[in-house]
């Protein structure tokens, strides 16, 4: 026989196990762990920038077309502003917490310093582009990322490809 406590128990458990799944299986998710655990793909993180980029640019050209129909869609609208938003997000994330956090090392060496102040300059472009283009929906921000990352990889891997 089932008492009232046991039920309440029971129930209790289960709300807290699926208050812990919902945590546990959360889809936020960080540019690398910081451990540090020795994994990195550098290039990759190349490659998801440009694939962010690219999302953007579509983003705003979607969010142009949707705002000028003659009856708006504000369910796509808002649906793509906030893909344009996560997507400017995910790039700062890469350029703060991925390449300036883990990748660019602290040295006194003075030539390791004037590469680092050259990646963080452009590590900073990135970044401010990437809020530049939450706030609004002009290319042009979509061009100046797309140089500022095409500076980052040239600087960053230099002529040979970079050895962790």
């Amino acid at each position: 026989m089932v008492t009232m406590k046991t039920l309440q128990f029971k129930i209790g458990t289960g709300i807290v196990l699926l208050f812990m799944l919902l945590v546990g299986t959360s889809n936020k998710t960080y540019a690398h762990c910081e451990i540090p655990c020795g994994i990195y793909a550098d290039s990759l993180r190349i490659i998801m920038l440009s694939e962010d980029i690219e999302t953007i640019e579509k983003s705003m050209k979607m969010i142009n077309e949707l705002s000028s129909a003659e009856e708006v869609d504000y369910n796509q609208l808002v649906r793509w502003i906030t893909n344009k938003e996560d997507h400017a997000n995910k790039i700062q994330n890469i350029a703060t917490q991925y390449f300036m956090f883990q990748r660019l090392k602290v040295s006194d060496d003075a030539e390791v310093q004037k590469k680092n102040a050259k990646l963080l300059a452009v590590l900073h472009e990135i970044c401010v582009y990437a809020m530049k283009s939450k706030q609004t929906t002009d290319l042009k921000y979509i061009e100046k990322l797309n140089e500022a990352v095409h500076n980052l990889s040239h600087l960053y891997f230099g002529e040979e490809k970079h050895h962790h």
